[in-house]
């Protein structure tokens, strides 16, 4: 079941994304240009840690995931809100910060309590912006994210701090921010009507 679960995750993320860059092209959602840019280098650099021990296919599966957060991020450019704030700016600064000295840690525990947290300041400026702008998200990749971390975690043989932490932490984070936007745009809806 393992190989199933991991399989499931990877195509749940990657074709979450579909619906997700159509709402960018269609100005429906406007990513967060510093989240994606900090999810993007951190995929890669786990892709990177991943492939050095001949982890083929999840390396596969991590660095497909990075490339469509390398092609959001590019796309925030041009179609990005411009609802940035100095909030954000300290969050991004103190995630390339920890990055920094992620890079030289060697001990696995500790880098990925460090990259539970650097992934979790990196996703504040997008907290940030859906709680003022909750239609300008597209919720469901969130939800597929949350589901394929899920079967990620499933897939896991050994259990420790080490193996769960992050995963685990990206499904809270995940359904937490789809908790967010639903109640946002309920609550906006009701303001409205």
């Amino acid at each position: 079941m393992k190989p199933l679960f991991g399989t499931l995750s990877v195509i749940i993320a990657l074709v979450s994304f579909i619906p997700y860059i159509k709402d960018v092209f269609a100005r429906k959602t406007t990513p967060h240009i510093y989240s994606w840019l900090v999810w993007t280098i951190l995929q890669a650099l786990a892709t990177i840690a991943i492939l050095r021990e001949n982890s083929w296919w999840s390396g596969l599966g991590v660095g497909c995931v990075g490339l469509v957060s390398l092609v959001v991020f590019l796309f925030s450019f041009k179609y990005g809100t411009k609802n940035i704030t100095f909030f954000d700016t300290v969050c991004l600064i103190g995630a390339l910060i920890a990055i920094s000295v992620w890079v030289f840690i060697h001990n696995i525990t500790l880098s990925v309590i460090l990259v539970t947290i650097i992934d979790f300041v990196a996703f504040l400026p997008t907290f940030r912006k859906a709680y003022q702008e909750p239609h300008s998200e597209t919720a469901i990749l969130y939800v597929c994210s949350g589901l394929s971390n899920l079967f990620s975690l499933l897939s896991i043989s050994h259990h420790s701090i080490a193996s769960t932490l992050y995963v685990a932490s990206l499904i809270v984070t995940n359904f937490l921010f789809v908790g967010l936007v639903l109640i946002r745009r309920k609550k906006e809806n009701n303001v409205i009507s």
